[in-house]
């Protein structure tokens, strides 16, 4: 069982949860821009977190399934279309069961990050224990057109199934915390940075987003010469013209711009699937504020199986709607309620 690749774009890839353990060597961990959608494809789908998945960074791709699958659709919503015969639109934050030989195709509809997750998952082979493509350490590489990836054996039946997905769309307020330079920077500075509304620029991939700020800059005097140090995911590095830019799963594992500050992990995905041109606030929360905001994120994520839900559908755009079974549990409809 396989998934072909009919159609692709540098921003088609395969990602799972990355390779951690390898900073010290140069290599970030990377894996999928927005974590949260692979859990959500997996909780979905009931597999395991680690699944590999396909990620769509704001690119259309269509695929041929060569046996029945079940497929999860999350993360940024995109317009998906099953071709069978016919087409038919597929709802996205759900699971369908596609047809031997059908073909899926997906376009974007704001940006964002948009995944693919197959019952089984992909299973091309592990690379430093990890299948995700790390295209600035050329690991991997986006989707070739005629490409075949392999499936692995799906542990799981249910279908028509769909969750509500965890809120990060759209923008709105990103929490974060002091980093090596904050202290840097004036205190009017950091008041004006909490106070300004940032755009999320067109310009961005999977190393990083560029915010662009409504009044001026925030450069620093002096941040030029800042030491290069380690940076990792979410830190806020400020260039030579004050521009902010938010560091992504991909991003390099050393830097030398002034970083005013680091986005809590939780909320990386909402700059992640920031659309261009929403708009990001910033605040500042104590170490403790974001100890609890981690653990509200880690329950949310551990919540996503409970919340899995039957799928909804308009009875008009069921096309077989004749082979379920819509009256189980009715006996006789001329048996009153008791005795």
């Amino acid at each position: 069982m396989s998934l072909l690749v009919l159609s692709s774009n540098p921003g088609v890839t395969i990602q799972d949860r990355g390779r951690p353990g390898w900073l010290a060597q140069g290599l970030s961990r990377g894996g999928a821009a927005d974590p949260v959608a692979l859990a959500e494809g997996a909780a979905l789908l009931g597999q395991p977190d680690n699944l590999a998945v396909v990620e769509l960074a704001g690119a259309p791709a269509r695929f041929r399934v060569t046996a029945p699958a079940r497929l999860a659709l999350t993360g940024a919503p995109f317009r998906a279309i099953l071709r069978d015969g016919e087409e038919r639109p597929l709802d996205w934050n759900a699971i369908h069961l596609l047809p031997a030989g059908s073909e899926l195709a997906l376009y974007p509809i704001e940006g964002g990050f948009a995944y693919l997750a197959l019952g089984g998952g992909i299973e091309t082979p592990l690379i430093l224990g990890a299948r995700s493509a790390h295209l600035a350490a050329e690991i991997g590489g986006p989707l070739s057109v005629g490409g075949e990836l392999p499936l692995g054996p799906d542990s799981g039946e249910a279908a028509d199934l769909a969750l509500d997905p965890l809120p990060r769309f759209g923008g709105g307020e990103i929490r974060v915390v002091e980093s090596l330079q904050t202290a840097l920077y004036p205190p009017a500075e950091i008041a004006r940075f909490q106070r300004s509304t940032f755009r999320r620029d067109a310009r961005g991939n999977r190393m990083g987003v560029r915010l662009t700020p409504e009044g001026g800059g925030f450069e620093l005097a002096g941040g030029l010469s800042v030491v290069s140090e380690i940076v990792q995911p979410g830190d806020i590095q400020i260039t030579g013209d004050g521009t902010p830019f938010v560091l992504l799963s991909e991003c390099q594992t050393t830097g030398g711009y002034p970083r005013i500050a680091t986005v809590l992990p939780c909320d990386l995905p909402r700059v992640a699937q920031a659309p261009p041109g929403a708009a990001l606030t910033i605040r500042f929360v104590t170490r403790n504020e974001a100890r609890k905001a981690m653990a509200d994120h880690a329950q949310a994520l551990a919540s996503l199986r409970g919340r899995v839900r039957p799928r909804l559908r308009d009875p008009w755009a069921v096309p077989d709607l004749l082979g379920y079974n819509l009256i189980g549990g009715v006996v006789s409809a001329h048996e009153g309620d008791g005795p």
